[in-house]
């Protein structure tokens, strides 16, 4: 079957005077405000759309924290009206970068920085939300290239785990669309590590994916990159955070890429099948009014903010007694699965989970189907609302309490870590109804 490509790019850095605060981290109460509208490095929608036999495939990559619910949901059913596609067709990712600009929902701007006046954040959000529409529009109605594919795994060592689980992500899967002379007409590249590189500064940016599309289009002017991030959700690059190491590990990734580019790899392409599904994840919550009561009196604890706790601990706190009190609580989250599956041989799988993935389920799936050469895992899919912690990071397996697995010993019946930032009533549940059960038997649903 014939492949052709079409892609686009929109900015979504904003002027101060549209939307100034801050995303990530969530320490400075009241919001951490950009001090510049020129970012270090511009953010993007970043979009290319791969068709087979005239048939639209489109990949979305975004400069942001992480897409709320509210907004991918309403982008996602603008886009479906642009071209005749399914669900399936369409995989929309956030890179991560903890120095974009802050959106409604996610996280919360209330809960996590203080912000009481949410109207540039609402502003910023209805602009982001057209974005994603425009950039889908004009990757659609750009001139395509015919290419064909080929794939290759290559190394770079910029991470390491940060919770000292065995698990270290270093492979760089790279997909090329490659044109009739050689050379690539894009490219998508894969490495899971938290875009945390430069540390929490004060200059809108992208961190070391934006670093390393931006060295690849350089260096191959040809060529459209786009930065697919993997399970990052315990990966934290080495080194002290800084703009010198954010450049460095824009380098190594960039250069890593640009080397596996210069000579084909192995052959994928048709049939390309593609396939979304929408899963409810349980979170440990006993909706009986008398644990409901204890709950209460839990979260009831945290709001004098005595125990040495963040201050968005009491504020999360505030928020989900207001839930309990009008029975507005969640007792699972919406997570969303996206497989995309190339011909070849070995086939290659694409896999991308809703949230922050941890890399366990990436070793995981590599060990069971054919190691990077024949599997891509990826989280922050479609929207990213919360960690997707593996039975690690849950009691009993952890018994002091984890950030990625949303709980502390003090109070393990509630949220903790993670869970207070992304605003929910509880930890994820663990054992064969779960989390991880959930996770691996849908994307081996997915995968067959």
């Amino acid at each position: 079957m014939a492949f052709t490509v079409s892609t686009a790019k929109v900015s979504i850095s904003p002027p101060l005077d549209v939307n100034p605060y801050m995303a990530g981290y969530g320490t400075l109460d009241g919001g951490r405000e950009a001090t510049s509208s020129a970012p270090y490095e511009s953010l993007w929608v970043r979009a290319i759309v791969l068709w087979e036999n005239g048939s639209p495939n489109l990949i979305m990559s975004v400069d942001i924290l992480a897409l709320p619910r509210s907004i991918h949901q309403r982008a996602r059913q603008r886009i479906l009206a642009l071209a005749g596609w399914s669900n399936g067709d369409i995989l929309i990712q956030s890179t991560h970068t903890h120095n974009g600009p802050a959106v409604v929902d996610t996280l919360h701007p209330f809960m996590c920085y203080g912000l009481s006046d949410l109207s540039m954040v609402e502003t910023y959000s209805e602009h982001l939300e057209n974005d994603l529409v425009d950039a889908a529009r004009e990757a659609l109605n750009a001139a395509q290239t015919a290419v064909t594919l080929d794939y290759k795994v290559t190394t770079a060592s910029i991470a390491y785990n940060r919770v000292g689980l065995p698990y270290l992500e270093n492979t760089v899967p790279v997909i090329v669309a490659r044109k009739p002379n050689g050379n690539a007409a894009a490219v998508i590249f894969n490495y899971a590590c938290h875009p945390v590189a430069a540390g929490m500064r004060t200059l809108f940016d992208g961190d070391y994916p934006a670093g390393a599309c931006n060295y690849i289009e350089n260096t191959n002017p040809e060529c459209f990159a786009l930065f697919l991030q993997g399970a990052a959700g315990d990966q934290n690059p080495m080194g002290v955070p800084s703009w010198e190491l954010r450049d460095e590990y824009a380098t190594t990734l960039g250069a890593a890429v640009d080397r596996a580019m210069q000579t084909p790899g192995r052959v994928i392409g048709s049939p390309l099948q593609t396939s979304y599904q929408e899963v409810q994840i349980p979170l440990d919550i006993t909706p009986t009014a008398g644990n409901m009561a204890a709950v209460r009196a839990a979260y009831a604890s945290r709001l004098p903010n005595l125990d040495g706790n963040p201050a968005w601990y009491g504020r999360h706190a505030q928020v989900m007694i207001g839930r309990i009190d009008s029975g507005s609580y969640e007792t699972s989250v919406v997570c969303p699965f996206q497989v995309w599956k190339f011909g070849g041989s070995p086939q290659l799988r694409i896999g991308i989970v809703g949230g922050e993935l941890v890399s366990g389920y990436a070793a995981y799936f590599r060990a069971k189907f054919g190691g990077a050469n024949g599997v891509i895992v990826g989280g922050y899919g479609n929207e990213s609302c919360y960690y997707v912690p593996s039975a690690q990071f849950l009691p009993p397996y952890s018994s002091g309490g984890s950030y990625e697995g949303g709980w502390d010993p003090d109070h393990p019946g509630i949220a903790g870590g993670s869970m207070t930032v992304y605003g929910h009533i509880g930890h994820f549940r663990g054992g064969t109804t779960g989390v991880e059960a959930t996770v691996i038997n849908t994307l081996n649903s997915m995968f067959a």
